[in-house]
């Protein structure tokens, strides 16, 4: 990526949205032909009257056309890259302080669209989720490489955005090797992470300061942790006083759980159920209502696209819907949605239409988001993607 290969423009019809601060630009409010651009290549960025806009990289192929790196006229090049990474990583050691866990670059927020960094001690997870940063996939690895200097390099590209972009979906490990996995402490508590084998990147850092907040509001009782994965809330929640059950349909998922509570020595305190959620809870509604003191409901992204969401509002509902159901008379629901197109306002609209399913009324203690090293971009909303909401359920 060489100043160089800056020989095309584009000139937009639209720009208000990026006079606002947003990033994207969409395949129809470009005005020249895409088939004249080579997927990934550099652009110059005009509106109508010829004036410069930013410099960004082109998918003619992909319905978010034009993802803007700079709104300077600049080489993007290894020293701009250098710039921004190290910016990201500055800005982790100011908000995070001393941690062996976090995300280092979070893509629009991080102004890196399309690349994700996570860190898990000693092992550094990147992913490529667009054409474009794809195409200075070597540079950037080489420049974490420099700046971090990690034993172990995953390329975790197995994201469905890779699809919607015309790239294949792979993994890789690219430098060192699993001896064995990574551990990572988080709030005094131990987890194993399996950064080439897991799902996302191999741990859910968006949610940290939620569990580590929880345990100030449930101490004990009696719980489940639904979609639990690697059993993060149930470690939490057990560490603090707490019995649960954690719900998973993956037998990898539940193994590792299992490893974690050992690792924390909460064996005693957790158990561990490999089954669909729906199909657990519709059994457990089946023994009689409202038979837990607290339920986490933490479900993976219902919502894939817009198209979609009228069926993952249905999904939402009814598993909240149920989960309500099991709680006792006060008790507590933490319920969570990582899908961006469920915004905030629609989030609280399927759970008061869950509660009102299940004859139950809540109360909201905390609405929360998504961890700070996962910053938001005020001027793109779509960076902003986790509901999670502590509710007493009355």
């Amino acid at each position: 990526m060489a100043e160089e290969r800056l020989v095309k423009k584009i000139h937009l019809t639209r720009t208000k949205r990026l006079h606002t601060g947003h990033l994207w630009i969409f395949s129809n409010e470009v005005h020249e032909s895409l088939k004249l651009y080579q997927p990934g290549s550099l652009v110059e960025v005009y509106d109508m009257h010829d004036e410069f806009i930013g410099i960004g990289y082109i998918n003619p192929n992909s319905l978010i056309a034009v993802r803007l790196l700079t709104r300077e006229k600049k080489s993007i090049d290894r020293e701009f890259l250098r710039q921004r990474i190290n910016a990201a990583i500055t800005l982790r050691r100011r908000l995070i302080n001393e941690r062996d866990a976090y995300r280092i670059v979070y893509s629009e927020g991080d102004y890196l669209p399309g690349l994700i960094a996570d860190r898990y001690g000693n092992c550094l997870v990147l992913q490529f989720l667009t054409y474009g940063m794809e195409a200075i996939k070597d540079m950037v690895i080489e420049l974490f490489d420099e700046m971090l200097n990690p034993d172990i390099i995953v390329l975790k590209n197995e994201s469905r955005v890779r699809v919607l972009e015309g790239l294949a979906r792979y993994k890789e490990i690219v430098k060192g090797s699993f001896e064995k996995l990574p551990v990572i402490r988080e709030d005094g508590l131990f987890f194993e992470i399996d950064p080439y084998e897991g799902q996302k990147t191999g741990f859910f850092l968006d949610q940290r300061e939620n569990r580590v907040s929880l345990k100030r509001y449930i101490r004990a009782g009696k719980g489940l942790d639904l979609f639990s994965y690697n059993g993060a809330w149930a470690m939490h929640l057990a560490s603090a006083g707490a019995e649960i059950t954690c719900v998973d349909s993956s037998d990898r998922a539940i193994a590792q759980a299992r490893r974690n509570a050992a690792l924390n020595n909460l064996n005693n305190r957790i158990d561990f159920v490999v089954e669909d959620v729906f199909a657990f809870l519709e059994k457990e509604l089946r023994k009689g209502e409202k038979r837990y003191d607290f339920i986490v409901l933490d479900p993976p992204a219902f919502v894939k696209s817009a198209a979609k969401l009228k069926e993952a509002v249905k999904a939402y509902r009814e598993i909240n819907e149920m989960s309500m159901r099991l709680i006792k008379q006060g008790g507590a629901l933490v319920s969570s949605s990582c899908s961006y197109h469920m915004g905030r306002e629609l989030f609280v609209d399927v759970l008061n239409a869950a509660a009102k399913n299940a004859r139950r009324s809540l109360r909201l203690i905390e609405l929360r988001s998504q961890a700070p090293d996962h910053p938001v971009l005020l001027s793109m909303p779509e960076t902003e993607y986790l509901k999670c909401a502590f509710l007493l359920v009355d």
